[in-house]
């Protein structure tokens, strides 16, 4: 491939934008590395979380989503990224190797989802119902690839049984010290870079009208979207044919892509993974989609009040914390060369 020039400003602003990625309890298990053969992704061991994440499967999730977001991010800068997965045999945190090329044109399509990065969030408040659901389904399954990522939607029968999942994860942590001590860690405001900050939290009344999600730390003593009384939300399941490093990086690839179509669809979004962290929630979720693949995590999807204040946005550590210029990359003409 002949050499290409990306100027740095473009792949800092990228790596910028695509770390607003959805991870673990905004964690951020990422870091980026800039040398000659281009932009390397790798997982960050030290940001994995010990007790709801033993195996590290959610922070390849998360290392996943930061991948089709910097995807994104360089398509609507003009740049169509080339991802190899794993490149290194000899490093499990290399998960990816990218290099560039441009773009003949940027489309509508291109800026619009990058856009949709910034106005993605996490939303653990009530839904109302998703309209037009089945139209909009037919769209999102276009953006998924099935052959590498499967996707169901659960139907409002199993709601009962998706419900008691729910509370059977909770339970199985009730007495799991170094499991409240780590969500208190991530919830109590200590950094201003990562974390859930209070804002996002919702108080015990709130949670009383959601019946699938984790259970954080309350919030305020809050009382909004009252006219919501119930979650009425549509609930995804993403599944991989394995249980393994690469289909957990490919299924945060596939959620990235959901997020922003729903997104774009006006719709907000909760990624829920509690019930996905203990064998006997996993079982429960491949009994109601009838499937023999392996869950990895589920999404609620619904309606906002069309008047509502948009939410606050969560936090994001510094460029210069997730991204490592190697001094070979950097040239006079203060661009990357790919080859």
């Amino acid at each position: 491939m002949p050499e290409t020039m990306v100027d740095t400003e473009v792949i800092n602003a990228a790596v910028e934008l695509a770390c607003r990625a959805p991870s673990l309890h905004n964690s951020q298990p990422w870091r980026w590395v800039a040398d000659h053969d281009g932009l390397h992704l790798f997982a960050d061991p030290s940001r994995k979380m010990r007790s709801a994440d033993q195996s590290g499967r959610e922070a390849l999730i998360s290392c996943g989503a930061v991948l089709h977001h910097l995807r994104v991010a360089m398509a609507a800068a003009g740049w169509a990224a080339h991802v190899e997965r794993f490149p290194n045999p000899n490093d499990l945190r290399h998960l990816a190797s990218i290099d560039f090329t441009p773009l003949t044109f940027v489309t509508d399509g291109d800026r619009d989802r990058a856009d949709a990065i910034l106005r993605r969030t996490t939303d653990r408040l009530p839904f109302a119902a998703p309209t037009n659901w089945e139209s909009f389904e037919i769209e999102l399954r276009n953006v998924i690839d099935d052959d590498v990522v499967h996707l169901d939607v659960l139907s409002d029968a199993v709601r009962p049984e998706l419900a008691e999942a729910s509370l059977l994860s909770a339970s199985l942590r009730s007495y799991d010290t170094n499991y409240h001590a780590e969500l208190d860690w991530w919830t109590g405001g200590f950094d201003a870079n990562q974390g859930i900050p209070l804002s996002s939290l919702i108080s015990a009344t709130e949670s009383e009208r959601v019946d699938v999600g984790r259970q954080f730390p309350a919030g305020p003593a809050n009382e909004r979207r009252s006219g919501i009384t119930r979650d009425c939300s549509t609930i995804l399941v993403l599944s991989t044919d394995e249980d393994s490093r690469g289909g957990a990086v490919r299924c945060g690839e596939t959620l990235s892509a959901a997020l922003l179509e729903c997104t774009l669809a006006g719709m907000a979004t909760c990624t829920l993974s509690h019930i996905i962290e203990s064998a006997a929630g996993r079982g429960v979720i491949a009994a109601l989609t009838a499937s023999k693949a392996f869950p990895q995590l589920l999404v609620r999807v619904g309606r906002t009040p069309v008047m509502e204040e948009a939410p606050v946005m969560t936090p994001r550590r510094q460029i210069g914390d997730v991204l490592t210029w190697r001094a070979e990359a950097k040239h006079d003409t203060g661009a990357l060369t790919v080859n």
